[in-house]
């Protein structure tokens, strides 16, 4: 994992210098609301490497504080996909573990004139807010007595009020130019059973009040986020400076992951699986984690786009192809080469001794010398790939064709002689014959053959559906939907074609539930974990563009 500087670490370096901090201590809070995504990848690669880099702490934290798009699927999905990235916190806490501690400085805030019950509805709270240029009404209710608020705050805890009956507001600025220190409300009454502390509870702290509470409770130095919270970054300050905590954590900001072709809105993704347009979280073409995995992606090239991706504020889309190239560069030194045809075309060696079977060892991986040989069987009776035979080929076509030579990959040169149809006419099979003399190396008469092609023997094989990919939307930057459209415009429809009865060499038939290889000449592919009788491309051979 590739850890390069940014100005994230470059704050963290001087606060160790300068003294400013003893411990570098980070958390990634996650909302339980959904499946984390690839841009969930970049806040834990930010947190957890930067604990890890300076010799700190990393914090998994629940945001569990909206008990009313919360489960506990969601609990487990985003502890496992923590784990699988390899970014293993220190410890494990949730929002709703400091319930307790958010109600008794609400208190402390009321008690010292710093916080009130409203009793406006949420349109009446937002009309008396303000603009951008005009400055905001105080609520009627501003001005209650302490020992009102107290009272009217306990009746909220006791659950006297119906949902949205009345908030508690902090009592900060109206006029405040930052819309955010308009007294906001930092306790909303919700009567939803919590996932974790049941009905306990029929009032909740709103994030900006818990965050940064939960951050200082915990005693994060470094809360990095992304910037849509730099608005939010006075309030959570004000939070922390008027509770009064010794050792106060700071926020800081950087811009989100965005990548093209891809949505990450958790309600968005929630649609797709709840229409059926994709087969769940886990879908291959999801920008989950989760469906990453089972496309056959790694942590490590999940980690390694984030960095190659950069950490700044400045907005910015990254191209999905540096991800598709991230995978590909790891794969191509670390996966095991495999046969698959998957347009299977069959060839008679007419030459060659009817039941007679010989081995030809190829490498598992010709960039890594230590990966060693496997053996692969070669019979009379062969597959090789429609793409690969042509009876009217076009200019500079070194495939099979009337009248050429071919060299099976590690085996023989084969020439074409005749084709087979059936009553339908189509091809039933290519007769061909083979140079018996050409299996270790260049024909004895000096002659030269350009195509080399990939085949599989049709008595030693293994047979299984591919699907292969495209992407699930087709507008670049999904960001920027012209007025009018919605996602939907530009979804892709037909973004997952499965090819049916592929034909592999026999190796395959073994392979694990996730296991990667290199199918040569084709893609990176791996098996599906969910329906082991397909796989899955992961990415093609090559780049589309260069990095």
């Amino acid at each position: 994992m590739e850890e390069n500087s940014n100005f994230l670490f470059d704050i963290i370096e001087s606060d160790l210098a300068e003294g400013r901090t003893e411990r570098v201590h980070t958390r990634f809070p996650p909302e339980p609301n959904g499946y984390l995504h690839i841009g969930s990848a970049k806040a834990i690669y930010i947190n957890y490497t930067a604990a890890k880099k300076y010799g700190g702490l990393f914090n998994l934290r629940y945001d569990d504080t909206n008990p009313s798009k919360e489960d506990d699927e969601y609990v487990v999905s985003i502890r496992e996909d923590l784990e699988w990235l390899g970014a293993h916190p220190d410890a494990v806490f949730y929002g709703s573990d400091y319930f307790e501690k958010c109600y008794e400085f609400a208190v402390q805030l009321i008690r010292a004139g710093k916080a009130y019950v409203c009793d406006l509805s949420a349109d009446e709270m937002r009309e008396m807010r303000g603009t951008l240029t005009e400055p905001g009404i105080e609520s009627p209710y501003r001005n209650r007595s302490v020992e009102e608020n107290l009272a009217l705050f306990e009746r909220m805890k006791d659950g006297e009020f119906p949902d949205g009956y009345c908030t508690l507001r902090a009592k900060i600025d109206m006029a405040s130019p930052n819309m955010n220190l308009r007294d906001p409300a930092i306790y909303r009454i919700l009567h939803t059973s919590h996932h974790r502390q049941g009905n306990k509870w029929c009032i909740y702290p709103l994030y900006d009040f818990a965050h940064p509470i939960q951050d200082a409770l915990e005693g994060i130095t470094h809360s990095m986020c992304s910037i849509e919270f730099e608005n939010h970054r006075p309030l959570y300050d004000w939070v922390v400076d008027n509770i009064g905590f010794e050792k106060k954590p700071h926020q800081y900001e950087f811009a989100r992951l965005n990548v093209t072709n891809t949505v990450m809105s958790k309600r968005y993704l929630r649609q797709l699986v709840e229409t059926g347009v994709v087969d769940g979280w886990d879908d291959p073409r999801m920008p989950t984690l989760c469906g990453l995995r089972r496309r056959g992606y790694t942590p490590s090239a999940i980690f390694d786009f984030v960095a190659r991706a950069g950490v700044a504020k400045n907005f910015s889309i990254v191209d999905i192809a540096l991800l598709e190239h991230c995978i590909r560069d790891e794969l191509n030194r670390t996966a095991p080469r495999r046969i698959a045809v998957l347009a299977p075309v069959r060839v008679e060696i007419e030459n060659y001794p009817e039941g007679k079977v010989e081995c030809f060892d190829l490498p598992n991986n010709p960039n890594d010398p230590d990966a060693g040989t496997r053996p692969v069987a070669f019979s009379r009776n062969l597959y090789i790939d429609a793409e690969d035979f042509s009876m009217d080929p076009p200019p500079k076509y070194f495939r099979l064709k009337p009248d050429g030579e071919v060299r099976l990959m590690g085996a023989y040169i084969v020439r074409y002689k005749d084709v087979v149809r059936d009553a339908d006419g189509r091809i039933e099979k290519i007769v061909c014959t083979a140079d018996l003399e050409s299996g270790n190396g260049a024909p004895s008469d000096g002659r030269k053959v350009k195509g080399t092609i990939h085949w599989v023997s049709a008595d030693d094989c293994f047979r299984a559906d591919v699907r292969v990919f495209d992407k699930l939307f087709t507008i670049e930057n999904t960001g920027a939907i012209p007025e009018g459209k919605t996602f939907d415009d530009y979804l892709n429809r037909n973004s997952v074609t499965t090819l049916q009865g592929c034909v592999m060499e026999k190796a395959l038939e073994n392979a694990a539930p996730g296991e990667r290889f290199q199918f040569v000449r084709t893609g990176y592919f791996c098996r599906d974990t969910k329906d082991t009788g397909v796989f899955n491309r992961i990415v093609e051979l090559k780049d589309s563009k260069p990095f």
